[in-house]
């Protein structure tokens, strides 16, 4: 399979990945749960749920951090937008969008990146030195998911974004200190990209 994910009869994907490749996956999948932080907790069965939405009092700020506020970005406007009074409305909307459903938002990734560290430490490679990951169904939707949110994390990271991707990401000498992090960031594209054509596929 040559480390990236191809189709599957029937449906699904799968992957050949060695150790190295496991443990580096494991390891970026740990990294954004610490990022993104503990879960809300579980909801009261017995409370009303058209109260508990209403009552809903998640953040209204974005994130500090650069590779969260990647993650959770403002619904509408954002901290370039101008002080004009459109613009102050455009930042209330999405203070509000942001209190109902960043925490919804928050507990989904972490779903996704838990899902990804679950089917990892399944595998266990074989005598070459590799295992087939196999995923299908709402996992390859959690991989596609994490991925993409890995991605993410790494670009605010590289302090890089689409437009200048090429330019920075492919011209970087090798003792630059960001060439593994870049490697990386190349890498799960490749995943991200391939696990995409196996969806398109099934369509």
């Amino acid at each position: 399979m040559g480390g990236v994910f191809e189709p599957l009869k029937g449906g699904g994907a799968a992957i050949a990945l060695d150790e190295i490749e496991i443990s580096i996956l494991r390891s970026l999948a740990v990294q954004l749960l610490e990022l993104i932080g503990p879960g809300e907790p579980e909801p009261d069965p017995d409370a009303d749920p058209l109260a508990a939405l209403f009552a809903s009092d998640g953040p209204t700020e974005p994130p500090s951090d650069p590779a969260l506020a990647r993650l959770f970005p403002d619904a509408y406007g954002g901290p370039e937008t101008g002080p004009d009074a459109d613009a102050e409305e455009l930042r209330a909307h999405s203070a509000e969008f942001r209190r109902f459903t960043e925490n919804d938002l928050r507990t989904r990734k972490r779903e996704d990146a838990l899902a990804v560290v679950r089917s990892l430490d399944g595998l266990s490679p074989a005598g070459d030195g590799a295992a087939v990951l196999e995923v299908g169904g709402e996992l390859r939707l959690r991989w596609l998911g994490a991925l993409n949110d890995l991605r993410l994390t790494i670009a605010a990271r590289l302090d890089i974004t689409e437009d200048d991707e090429s330019a920075v990401l492919f011209r970087l000498p090798d003792d630059d200190p960001r060439k593994p992090m870049v490697m990386a960031y190349l890498w799960l594209g490749g995943l991200q990209e391939t696990l995409v054509e196996t969806l398109s596929d099934t369509l």
